[in-house]
């Protein structure tokens, strides 16, 4: 089995308070996985470790077979939607694309193919004049996807990528995630807090909560494991149903959560 991402006990730690705590997973290349958790889960501190904006406390991490000591080789090798928009709304849609790919040192005869490609791929290339301050919401994430696609990376991770779009927009940038992952065979790292989404593309689905994967598998075995019939009944048969305001962890609570993953 070729795995794209590989994590080990991984833990991080701020001041005292334990972030992620000795998680371990793995993410084979090619899939669609949906790291899924409530607020202050863990789950942001794990994408920058893995993408390389943060350092880890203790545990291994392998991105595309590098280890982070090569920030570098790692940073090249994947492509990244952020969930706070990174567009120079100044630029137009294809000078974005442009700055993009001189970034990633792709050269000048490639990359003007392969931007009116990934443009016409988000149905932007009748936009791509326009200055960004110009598109809604929705325009300038299917520009986001483009532009972290530029380099022909072999991950690509989305944080929270539908975030604040309308369903069909949403529907939209959905089914360009799957054309992207079958195109190409591109390894897609999804979090989301619209659990439809998970249920509908992802090939493996993994939870953390106060710091811990709690649960990690396809759809069918965390309905069959937990005993419900949709993936929210069973994320908050595993997460609970109290409303997170911060990162202050209940240990209990997790026992509580971890003895029903573990029956």
């Amino acid at each position: 089995m070729v795995y794209s991402i590989s994590v080990r006990d991984l833990t991080k730690n701020f001041n005292g308070f334990t972030a992620v705590n000795r998680i371990s997973f793995s993410v084979k290349k090619g899939e669609i996985f949906a790291f899924l958790g409530p607020n202050g889960a863990g789950k942001t501190t794990t994408i920058k470790i893995l993408t390389t904006l943060l350092r880890p406390s203790g545990g291994s991490v392998h991105v595309n077979g590098y280890s982070l000591k090569d920030k570098d080789r790692i940073r090249q090798s994947f492509g990244i939607v952020f969930q706070d928009p990174s567009l120079d709304d100044e630029l137009t849609a294809y000078e974005n694309m442009v700055f993009h790919a001189i970034f990633y040192a792709v050269p000048k005869k490639v990359y003007a193919k392969r931007i009116e490609e990934l443009l016409k791929f988000v149905e932007l290339w009748d936009r791509k004049d326009s200055r960004v301050k110009t598109f809604s919401g929705g325009m300038k994430r299917r520009l986001e996807i483009a532009r972290g696609l530029i380099h022909h990376p072999k991950i690509l991770f989305l944080d929270e990528p539908t975030l604040g779009l309308d369903a069909q927009t949403r529907n939209l940038v959905l089914n360009h995630v799957r054309e992207i992952n079958k195109k190409e065979g591109m390894t897609v790292f999804l979090t989301t807090h619209y659990l439809d989404e998970a249920e509908k593309i992802a090939d493996t689905i993994a939870i953390i909560d106060h710091g811990v994967l709690v649960a990690k598998g396809s759809l069918s075995s965390l309905l069959k494991k937990t005993e419900k019939k949709t993936l929210e009944a069973a994320y908050l048969k595993l997460t609970g149903t109290s409303i997170r305001n911060d990162q202050a962890s209940s240990l209990e609570h997790l026992r509580t959560r971890m003895r029903v993953w573990k029956k």
